[in-house]
């Protein structure tokens, strides 16, 4: 019988579709600062890291605060209308909720827009608690995102499993002491450069896979 009382969730890529917005915010601020897009392999390679981190890097020698700011007004406007559920995340959700399991999301999103995408699919009510980039000192891989979350729903690592679309996603469940399950349904290939210790125990090719490896721990 697992000893898993608790199943912490990324956002982006491994519940909710955000590569179009993500992109086009991207393209957006590329633009705006230099005047030309970008490759979009280049924008897949952010995924995952909080937007600031990922700013400093893309804009070094113009203004990555200003930059920052084009992104998030374009998306702000244009949110809801280009995201969409992950195939099959809801029956997962709804799967992992009948089981009384306890759970959380652990994002490098800022928490108002990921309410929102939460509230436009009405699932919001299935988490125990989210922890966004901005209730934590330290992102993804730094283990705080997760320990917070653990924290709040009054769970031990051990106790754990974490959900994630990327490298950060695995190194922050594993730097917590939680065990890692890899949703391989993203855009990106999240173990391309990966260590020993960056790999998951589990990965799973659709969500509805999640509940069973969850009962095989």
């Amino acid at each position: 019988m697992s000893d898993i009382t608790t199943v912490l969730y990324d956002f982006d890529g491994t519940l909710v579709d955000t590569n179009q917005v993500i992109v086009e915010s991207w393209q957006h601020a590329f633009m705006a600062m230099e005047g030309q897009q970008h490759p979009v392999e280049e924008i897949y390679g952010t995924f995952g890291e909080p937007l600031a981190d990922s700013m400093e890097r893309m804009f070094a020698d113009s203004d990555p605060e200003e930059a920052i700011r084009v992104y998030r007004e374009y998306q702000y406007d244009n949110f809801e209308s280009q995201i969409r559920m992950c195939r099959n995340a809801m029956v997962m959700l709804t799967m992992i909720k009948a089981e009384g399991y306890k759970s959380g999301i652990v994002t490098s999103r800022l928490a108002h827009t990921t309410m929102r995408g939460l509230k436009k699919f009405g699932i919001d009510d299935f988490f125990d608690t989210i922890v966004a980039v901005d209730d934590c000192t330290k992102a993804k891989p730094d283990p705080e995102p997760v320990l917070k979350a653990l924290e709040r729903v009054g769970s031990e690592p051990q106790e754990a499993v974490m959900l994630g679309d990327t490298i950060h996603d695995i190194r922050c469940a594993h730097n917590a002491g939680v065990k890692a399950v890899l949703a391989d349904w993203g855009v990106t290939d999240p173990l391309k450069n990966a260590e020993r210790e960056d790999m998951p125990e589990f990965t799973i090719e659709d969500p509805i896979q999640l509940l069973g490896v969850i009962r095989s721990m």
